[in-house]
């Protein structure tokens, strides 16, 4: 069964810097995309950004040059570094599996992580 488990989330001063980790698991991660979802309060579900299999990343523009995507095959774990963080930031924060034709949809998603940026 496929499962992805996230951590690292929690409460953050605005400025601050969290890194989140994504554990997969009964999948062949090194040969998966790997994307970064969040969802704030009352809002819909939005897509933040890859890793592709290459290690090459894109970014959606509400967060480039502030959150980066990496990931460690070795581990089967995938990290999300958010810097300079805002209370705007706050939301639950998802790892996915895309769907093979459209990277921002999701065709598997872990259980999240709350990430809560306020003073």
């Amino acid at each position: 069964e496929v499962q992805l488990v996230e951590s690292g989330g929690g409460l953050v001063q605005p400025g601050g810097s969290l890194r989140l980790s994504c554990i997969g698991s009964d999948f062949a991660f090194s040969a998966t995309d790997m994307t970064w979802h969040r969802q704030a309060p009352g809002k819909g579900l939005e897509w933040l950004g890859v890793v592709y299999i290459s290690d090459h990343t894109s970014y959606a523009d509400s967060v480039k040059g502030r959150f980066s995507i990496s990931r460690d095959n070795d581990k089967n774990t995938v990290y999300l570094q958010m810097n300079n963080l805002k209370p705007e930031d706050t939301a639950v924060y998802y790892c996915a599996i895309p769907k093979w034709n459209a990277v921002d949809e999701i065709e598997f998603r872990g259980q999240g992580t709350q990430v809560t940026v306020s003073s």
